[in-house]
């Protein structure tokens, strides 16, 4: 996908010019990419999160737990999921895997979320209501998301004020494990257990279509405000590293 090496070619021109810039240092889009560090950098933030799942024993894997999910490592909007279901998508995983790094994991059932986390002007961190999305066929991909007018954005979600609780701790958790800065926002899976860690966005989309803007309005913030205050931090931070 395009998207992400512009926004980086941008973020290398605006240092070049000395502008400062919101979000961390670094732009990662999830944990850490290896699976043993991505589970060690989770366990750390206190966060459940499934099990990784090395490439080359992605038959034993699939075999144990019958559905497995793999997405790239480095795109956003979740483009490039590949769901397998049955072995012959195995082979598109492998293949996929070939010119770019992949992430695996056991699938896991249950309503999707996610949360931002906000960095306010003074510094302190807040979560923001949680968004429950429904897609409207199969799972939110990159079609649900900007293709498909049925897909459902439920903000705040449709949870209980424990899991939303959980939702916005684990959130938080996330943020601050990642040193994200500004904003960032973490997606998740409810299932019967409970949230599980999907991953996180260090610099999440705010266009029409993008979800941290629904979460704003919903905490009553409006997007003009928000960004002047990304911009103080950005000023901010750049006074700070110079």
């Amino acid at each position: 996908m395009a998207a992400a090496p512009r926004m980086a070619s941008c973020r290398r021109c605006a240092k070049c010019a000395a502008f400062p810039l919101p979000g961390p240092a670094r732009r990662r889009r999830t944990w850490p990419s290896t699976s043993s560090r991505r589970k060690d950098s989770r366990r750390i933030a206190g966060v459940p999160a499934p099990a990784g799942v090395a490439l080359e024993n992605l038959d034993a894997a699939f075999a144990e737990y019958g559905r497995l999910i793999a997405k790239p490592a480095r795109d956003g909007s979740s483009y490039g999921l590949i769901f397998v279901n049955a072995k012959q998508d195995l082979v598109a995983v492998r293949n996929a895997a070939r010119t770019e790094e992949y992430l695996i994991e056991p699938f896991v059932a249950g309503v999707e979320a996610t949360c931002g986390v906000l960095e306010q002007s003074d510094g302190t961190l807040m979560s923001l209501p949680p968004i429950e999305i429904v897609p409207g066929e199969g799972a939110f991909d990159y079609t649900a998301k900007y293709l498909l007018k049925s897909t459902q954005e439920i903000c705040p979600g449709r949870f209980t004020p424990e899991i939303t609780a959980q939702l916005q701790d684990q959130a938080l958790r996330a943020h601050k494990a990642l040193s994200c800065s500004g904003y960032s926002r973490t997606d998740f899976i409810v299932s019967a257990n409970g949230p599980i860690y999907l991953e996180t966005n260090t610099l999440p989309g705010l266009t029409a279509a993008s979800l941290y803007p629904k979460a704003l309005k919903a905490q009553g913030i409006e997007l003009p405000d928000f960004l002047r205050d990304q911009i103080t931090l950005a000023e901010r931070r750049s006074r700070e590293r110079s």
